[in-house]
């Protein structure tokens, strides 16, 4: 089982900005596409994003789709999101986790859980 940390939520207006962090201190997560993964409260989960193994490929849920952007430094072994225009919807309790992949260059919004202990998002006014 992966362990992986989410950092970086807290609360913010609408239409402002915050940087998620996942980081794994003892796996390498360059070995993975990777996705990030939201609750709401009293919804299921969703996956909003992924990235490809190398970097190349992303995918994001149309709710995101252009106020988000998904990067890795495999380096450094982290996977950001970058959250932007941020709306009363966006808050949850943000994830990231392993994803379902056909190769080393896609990635789905199917996760295969071990997430971490997630890191909450809270937009509001």
């Amino acid at each position: 089982q992966l362990k992986l940390v989410e950092s970086g939520g807290g609360l913010v207006q609408p239409g402002g900005s915050l940087r998620l962090s996942c980081k794994a201190s003892e796996i390498n997560l360059g070995n993975f596409a990777i996705g990030w993964f939201r609750q709401a409260p009293g919804k299921g989960a969703e996956g909003i994003s992924c990235i490809s193994i190398y970097g190349g490929n992303t995918n994001y849920k149309s709710s995101v789709q252009g106020r988000f952007t998904i990067s890795r430094d495999n380096f450094q072994n982290t996977v950001d999101l970058q959250m932007n225009n941020l709306k009363s919807e966006d808050t949850a309790i943000y994830y990231c986790g392993p994803v379902k992949t056909e190769s080393s260059y896609s990635c789905t919004l199917s996760g295969l859980g071990s997430w971490g202990q997630g890191t909450q998002v809270i937009v509001s006014s």
